[in-house]
């Protein structure tokens, strides 16, 4: 059975990145599929993201130094064959709670300074990005950082970013977009 899991980045529960995810759910859970959710929005933070000590490296694990609630989020990502990262569009990029929680995967990678190389427990799983914003400036901008995120640790990739979405919770009686997302998450079923 393969495992996924769902890192939202939303603080609104009925907001349209939500909705979304609520969809997609749908119709991932046609498989035989685990699905687990997190929201970044509730996690205890002990940091404001990576504060660059990089002690991760020295550990024998891919985990971070910095024990709170990132922690398991981290391991369940490393442990998962499909990692979903969910947000709403704030100023260009994800919401600062997501931000934090990505920042944070630094130690998923290990580093081999001298040789120019790294290993990573992320090789080969899939990486999909749900994305919603108000309108459709900046959309590119958006999404590239989770599209070099897949191409850098050498993840298959795929997204769902839906612009013009409007105001938190306008897409709820958009059957359009529902079927949308509903089918991206059939396509992940297994």
């Amino acid at each position: 059975m393969k495992k996924m899991i769902i890192i939202i980045g939303s603080p609104k529960k009925k907001g349209n990145t939500s909705l979304l995810v609520d969809w997609f759910i749908e119709g991932a859970s046609s498989g035989q599929t685990s699905i687990e959710t997190v929201n970044a929005c509730t996690l205890n933070f002990k940091s404001n993201g990576c504060t660059a000590c990089r002690q991760c490296q020295d550990l024998k694990e891919y985990e971070c130094a910095i024990k709170d609630g990132v922690t398991g989020t981290l391991r369940k990502m490393a442990l998962a064959d499909i990692i979903v990262i969910a947000s709403p569009m704030y100023f260009f990029g994800p919401s600062a709670q997501l931000k934090t929680v990505l920042d944070r995967m630094f130690c998923l990678y290990k580093f081999d300074n001298d040789a120019n190389t790294f290993t990573s427990p992320l090789k080969g799983k899939t990486l999909l990005f749900i994305g919603s914003a108000y309108e459709s400036m900046g959309i590119a901008t958006f999404e590239k950082p989770f599209s070099l995120t897949a191409e850098y640790s050498r993840m298959k990739y795929d997204s769902l970013v839906i612009a013009d979405a409007g105001v938190s919770g306008d897409l709820a009686g958009r059957e359009d977009i529902r079927q949308k997302a509903v089918s991206f998450g059939r396509k992940f079923a297994a």
